[in-house]
């Protein structure tokens, strides 16, 4: 079957595990490795060879918990995670094709520090790094930083706002960094002892209700132009920051009619910040048990809740079911607007193998999914052109 002229984009969302909190305990899991990076290396290379655009790693500045608000105390889920850059940049070498997305905190980071760090990771993949930008109004993640005090509980709308507008600044200074080497300003001239043109290095001078940052970067403009800025969005101030400062936004819809009117919301949103005729990409997040066998799935997924003693929640809808029955709903998804899908395995390695192994194969029988890789970038693969030099002259 020809491939669609629009043809699906697919993610996997990487945590600990697995999404369920009591993953670590199943038979295929192993718990003594997620400090390991064989262990972030084997799930990434799966990842390629379903091939898929790119991964996500999940990361934050506080343990994990079944709280919203702070630490739960419980000894019996996971507990502690490695840097998600820093797993990205170990595993960039050994993958060839697969985008690496790693989550930052751009609540308690420094954009400036943010800017190297993913310049670098694109340098080092040869252009497959992305970034999925987060903010927090935790109060222990605040005290971990300690730089100003956390916002009241509950929090505000307009704390919120406060938080999403900071972010839109941060991503607007990262592009800034990336910008401030134009391309060629290395010269690397050994006989005239030239390295760099300095007239192609410049100052961003961005002043903020945050930070202001001078400029120019110290790492030469990653080989992406710009890595893709990614953001999780729920409601309409979140839909604002992905309409006006990232390339893939993350949305959780109900069903196919919420995914209409979330698509909608984003576009407008677009429009209002004058970025209508770009592309940004509208990904819907779903947590997913898949097995083969009808019935197979929901059987576990049974199965892990009764031994975590509750029935799990999220954030994203939750699938169970075959893959087959999950191409339906992802066919489903496109039609309805939506560009693409993050899926979160609910166990890893299994709902992982069964995305690659199953699912993807299922879409390529209907077109829905590539065959092959055909691109050497993350912008390539999400068909987004390299942005051009803010700072260049012609």
């Amino acid at each position: 079957m020809p491939l669609s002229p629009q043809p699906l984009h697919l993610a996997v969302a990487l945590d600990g595990a697995g999404w369920h909190p009591v993953a670590w305990r199943e038979p295929a899991a192993r718990p003594a490795e997620l400090f390991t990076a064989r262990y972030w290396t084997d799930l990434v290379a799966e990842a390629e060879r379903g091939l898929l655009d790119f991964v996500t790693f999940e990361d934050s500045l506080s343990l994990q918990s079944s709280r919203p608000d702070g630490p739960d105390g419980r000894t019996d889920r996971i507990r502690g995670r490695l840097d998600a850059v820093l797993i990205a940049a170990r595993v960039a070498p050994l993958t060839r094709h697969i985008g690496l997305v790693p989550t930052a905190l751009v609540t308690h980071t420094e954009p400036f520090h943010l800017s190297k760090a993913i310049a670098t990771l694109d340098h080092v993949s040869l252009g497959r790094a992305g970034v999925r930008v987060r903010v927090s109004g935790r109060a222990d993640e605040f005290a971990h930083v300690g730089r100003r005090t956390a916002p009241a509980r509950p929090v505000t709308a307009a704390a919120v706002r406060e938080l999403f507008t900071e972010a839109g600044d941060y991503v607007e200074v990262l592009n800034r960094l990336w910008d401030s080497w134009e391309d060629g300003a290395e010269i690397r001239d050994v006989a005239s002892g030239r390295f760099i043109d300095r007239a192609k290095l410049h100052y961003i001078d961005f002043e903020g209700a945050e930070f202001s940052v001078k400029g120019p970067s110290i790492t030469p403009r990653p080989p992406q132009g710009r890595p893709p800025v990614a953001a999780l969005a729920h409601d309409t101030v979140p839909y604002e920051l992905v309409a006006g400062s990232a390339e893939i936004g993350f949305v959780t819809p109900r069903d196919a009619d919420d995914a209409r009117a979330i698509v909608a919301r984003i576009r407008d949103a677009q429009g209002a910040a004058g970025r209508a005729d770009e592309t940004v990409h509208v990904f819907g997040d779903l947590l997913v048990y898949l097995d083969d066998a009808p019935g197979a799935a929901a059987e576990r997924r049974a199965r892990l809740d009764e031994r975590a003693g509750e029935a799990y929640t999220s954030d994203a809808p939750v699938f169970t079911g075959t893959p087959t029955e999950l191409a339906d709903v992802l066919q489903e998804g496109r039609e309805a607007g939506l560009t693409g899908f993050r899926l979160r395995p609910a166990a890893l390695p299994h709902d992982l193998e069964r995305i690659t192994r199953a699912l993807v194969p299922e879409l390529g029988r209907r077109g829905l999914f590539r065959t092959e890789y055909g691109a050497g970038t993350l912008r390539g693969l999400l068909g987004l052109p390299r942005p051009a030099n803010r700072y260049a002259t012609a």
